[in-house]
């Protein structure tokens, strides 16, 4: 499927600034209808009939020959079908300022590093997510140590009170989210948390039109590991605020146990910039909906080596404009 203006025929897509649909042609509002193609064929453009590389997980792309945003019924619909998603809240040209004001003091980034040309590369993914939800039971029983120490004349009195400790709570966690994508670094995908959640609305193709997207690869089952061991850490951690205060605690037992869980799967929009310098790829990776960047800079030693050669003129400058006014008086 695609999205096909009904004023002027070019095809429409979901612009984050007007949060609706957008003609990029005849610049109206509103106007995008959904059209199917002649054919079922992935690989078969639907609006121009060119041929179009589909990898095996793209569930949307563009076509190389009329830049129609194309999404894949097959891909987005039965099993594939995302029950919720969050679209993009923020632009290319957003990114693009968010980028160039992250980085401008980085002085010896190569020179086009954030130029035009290089930027309007920026593609925007429909990454795929599992969320968990989990009801759980949470024990702690340990021994808290307190000590107080005073001074009564000459004298230096410890005093060591030991304490049993026992915590009992039910904890509810929601949409703990875990990337499906294998193309996706987890660590990455990982740091573009948090996302508001409240903007989280029920799955519509429209929202994917002018961007690209992946259905799941990998399985709710597979990805849960990762879910329960962040839903285990942040268990752990609200124990420990919940006993507090000693100088010191030992572990007896703990115990983090699920009583239920749920589980959704829903599309989050992310930015991805390759900068490739000296044969290496730079990947950038911007959270669409907070802005949020995640990637370093790359490190230019022609600049570097420049600044340093100006830097050592300059210097050589002045010490010889000293020379002179000394050599004056």
């Amino acid at each position: 499927m695609y999205f096909r203006c009904r004023n002027c025929g070019g095809n429409t897509v979901y612009s984050p600034e007007r949060h609706g649909m957008y003609c990029p042609y005849c610049e109206s509002e509103g106007s995008g209808e959904r059209a199917e193609g002649q054919t079922g064929a992935l690989t078969v453009c639907p609006n121009c009939g060119g041929e179009v590389a589909v990898e095996e997980h793209t569930s949307a792309t563009q076509c190389p020959y009329c830049d129609s945003y194309l999404i894949f019924n097959e891909r987005v619909e039965g099993r594939y079908a995302p029950r919720m998603m969050i679209p993009f809240q923020m632009g290319k040209e957003s990114c693009k300022k968010l980028l160039r004001d992250k980085f401008k003091r980085c002085l010896f980034a190569p020179v086009d590093f954030l130029s035009e040309v290089r930027l309007n590369s920026m593609q925007g993914y429909y990454v795929p997510y599992w969320f968990y939800d989990y009801d759980t039971s949470c024990f702690f029983q340990g021994e808290g140590t307190k000590i107080r120490v005073w001074r009564s004349g000459d004298k230096e009195y410890t005093e060591t009170s030991v304490y049993a400790i026992n915590r009992s709570m039910d904890i509810r966690f929601e949409k703990i989210p875990a990337d499906a994508s294998e193309k996706m670094p987890d660590d990455v995908m990982d740091l573009m948390a948090p996302f508001q959640y409240d903007q989280m609305v029920e799955f519509e193709p429209k929202f994917m039109s002018g961007f690209h997207g992946e259905k799941y690869n990998m399985t709710a089952d597979v990805t849960e590991m990762r879910a329960r061991s962040l839903m285990k850490a942040d268990a752990e951690k609200l124990l420990r605020e919940s006993y507090a205060g000693y100088n010191a605690v030992k572990t007896i037992q703990q115990d983090v146990r699920v009583k239920d869980s749920r589980t959704m799967y829903g599309l989050l929009p992310v930015w991805k910039y390759i900068y490739r310098y000296k044969e290496q790829d730079y990947p950038f990776y911007v959270n669409g909906q907070t802005g949020k960047i995640v990637g370093t800079a790359p490190f230019s030693n022609g600049r570097f080596m420049v600044y340093v050669g100006t830097l050592w003129a300059c210097l050589t400058a002045i010490l010889a404009l000293l020379q002179v006014l000394l050599g004056l008086l």
